[in-house]
This record gives structure tokens, sequence and C-alpha cells, in this order.
């Protein structure tokens, strides 16, 4: 990931050995543990909400394709189909809506 060698990370270790001492030191490396955590859970976050986002717009191109085709006389198989886009096209919405409200809210709470 950062591509750090075994001797590069023993040295950043003495250096922080000698510069914060053996009692503070074990409290500094929990404490850049758990930013690396946060940060990590913060990405997969992201990542998953662009990944519904992305498929979100994917569905709304479909239908809006199959929309502008003009097609009339559809059969029952192809409008369940078309139905079905669209429920999971919502849904899907709602969820990123309520994550997206759910992230914004979050923060507020942590400050009081």
């Amino acid at each position: 990931m950062f591509d750090i060698s075994f001797g590069q990370l023993l040295l950043v270790l003495i250096i922080g050995l000698v510069v914060l001492g053996p009692e503070r030191l074990p409290i500094a490396i929990k404490t850049v543990a758990g930013w690396i955590k946060v940060l990590r859970r913060m990405s997969a976050t992201v990542q998953l909400e662009l990944n519904k986002e992305l498929k979100l717009q994917e569905l709304q191109d479909s239908l809006k394709k199959a929309e502008q085709s003009g097609l009339t006389n559809l059969t029952p198989e192809i409008q369940e189909s078309i139905d079905d886009l669209k429920r999971v096209t919502e849904s899907l919405q709602k969820e990123i809506d309520s994550a997206t409200q759910t992230d914004i809210e979050t923060p507020n709470k942590d400050k009081s």
C-alpha cells in the first residue's frame, strides 16, 4: 500500500522511540492505527456509494433509452422488466439519499 520496507519501518519506530519516549510511543501507535482504520472505513464507504451511484446511473440511462426508443407495443415480460428496473432505481436512490443524510448528520453528533 505505502511501499515501506521493514528497514524503513524500523527506522521510523526507533526515531519515534527517541522522540516520544517509551511511555508515549504505544499511545502514538494506537492513535495512528485508529486514524488508519477510520480512513479505510471512510474510503470503503465512499467506494460503496460510488458503485451504487454508478449502478443507479446505468439503470437510469437504460430506462431513458427504453423510453426514447418509442416502444409502444411491449411484451408483458419486457414491461415487467422495465417496472422492476424502475423499482430498483427508486430503492437505490432512496438508499443513497438516506446514506448521504446519515453521513451529513453524523459529524454534528460527534461535536455534541
